[in-house]
């Protein structure tokens, strides 16, 4: 059986990653399989934008250590399924910020879901470039209303909630894992 990851990040004032959430999938199905979370301590403290996601109420979710454990052990848990690729919605983001983990292939979710050509939920409506890509409104939240006719639905702005939804974009819009783009 054949695994990837979905990866975010979310980054504090100093734009320093404060958490990494990974949510690792089968290739075929894209049912997730696993999930990690790391709070990166004191990155955490500085505060950011999002520092009030930051933690889950059940507490064993919120893994507290530095960047270096959490690299290291991130890495392991990719040797222990054998992944090998890497998708983040705007992976150039996630990417810049895990200088770490950039012997891995990364791949751009953002890169369809945002295009009409590659997701049936844009329409000719919409407004987009002549590349297909939309204009405004290509977010994960917005991204996600679309392909989920939920236009109620919220992101929630925390990392590993955020790799979820990502997984989620992913798993909506059909495509097979060779027809990303990697960065």
């Amino acid at each position: 059986m054949a695994y990837f990851a979905v990866i975010d990040t979310e980054t504090n004032w100093h734009d320093e990653v404060m958490s990494i959430g990974v949510v690792i999938a089968d290739s075929n199905s894209f049912e997730p399989v696993s999930s990690r979370y790391y709070i990166i301590t004191p990155e955490y403290k500085a505060g950011g934008m999002f520092s009030h996601t930051l933690f889950f109420k059940n507490e064993k979710m919120n893994f507290e250590c530095s960047r270096k454990n959490a690299i290291y052990h991130l890495k392991g848990c990719f040797e222990e399924y054998g992944v090998t690729d890497i998708f983040a919605y705007n992976a150039t983001f996630d990417y810049r910020h895990l200088p770490e983990l950039s012997s891995f292939a990364w791949y751009d979710i953002m890169k369809l879901a945002a295009y009409r050509q590659h997701n049936p939920k844009i329409s000719k409506d919409f407004d987009c470039y002549g590349t297909g890509r939309l204009k405004r409104g290509y977010g994960v939240e917005a991204i996600l209303r679309l392909l989920s006719d939920d236009m109620t639905y919220c992101e929630q702005h925390n990392a590993l909630t955020d790799a979820l939804d990502e997984l989620k974009i992913m798993m909506l819009l059909q495509h097979k894992l060779n027809k990303y783009v990697q960065i």
